[in-house]
């Protein structure tokens, strides 16, 4: 095992919908005919004394065209709004059973599996080193990387300890650090992890991940597809 680092069917339930009429459909909404109707009605009972402003009957009219141009834009807007939803959950099923890159340090080893990922920084690095973890936090191993031009770089550690044995699985920490710019430098990672499954959250969270680990992403948190 070598570890490695690269710079780089019919349904019976029917269903009938029962037809409506317009006036069904339209019963209790006031259309714009209706309010000219309820217009002229109004200028044909003021008081003579007291005849509706130029100004005012504007403003009624402008308010009126106004609140039906939202409640329109309203209707539209969930319509799209849900058809998002619908394409966005049919795209992120097709993601179920393959690896997805995030950032993070954690990842999950199976028996006879690796853990993979990527160092991402844009400055020159050196003295790079990627240190492994088991969930006790005691260090596992330790793969010197050396240097490297700025750039993200992808590393693969074979699943083996500082003395070439295999460890048992289970979730293990991926750490790096190098020199940059003459310090000592925690670098940021990104995982390869397994997706299991999808799930469909509030609106507010959108579509969700569910990644082997139990944990859990947005589907905007993710970097790249496959591994």
């Amino acid at each position: 095992m070598v570890d490695s680092v690269n710079n780089t069917g019919l349904n019976n339930n029917y269903y009938w919908q029962e037809e409506t009429t317009p006036e069904a459909n339209d019963n209790g909404k006031l259309s714009q005919e209706d309010f000219f109707s309820l217009l002229t009605e109004q200028l044909s009972n003021q008081d003579p004394t007291k005849p509706v402003d130029n100004d005012q009957m504007i403003a009624q009219m402008t308010q009126f065209t106004m609140a039906d141009s939202l409640s329109q834009l309203n209707d539209k807007f969930d319509s799209f709004a849900a058809s998002m939803t619908s394409n966005q959950a049919l795209q992120a099923s097709s993601l179920i059973g393959q690896n997805v890159l995030v950032q993070g340090n954690q990842g999950v080893l199976e028996e006879g599996g690796n853990i993979s990922g990527m160092v991402i920084t844009d400055q020159a690095s050196h003295s790079m080193k990627i240190t492994i973890e088991n969930s006790y936090g005691e260090t596992i191993k330790v793969i010197p990387v050396g240097d490297h031009a700025a750039g993200n770089i992808e590393f693969n550690w074979d699943g083996t300890d500082q003395n070439g044995n295999v460890v048992p699985p289970g979730k293990y920490s991926v750490k790096a650090n190098a020199t940059v710019g003459g310090e000592s430098t925690d670098l940021v990672t990104a995982m390869h992890r397994h997706v299991d499954s999808v799930s469909l959250a509030s609106s507010s969270q959108g579509i969700i991940l569910n990644l082997q680990g139990e944990q859990s992403i947005k589907l905007a948190d993710v970097l790249e597809i496959g591994s």
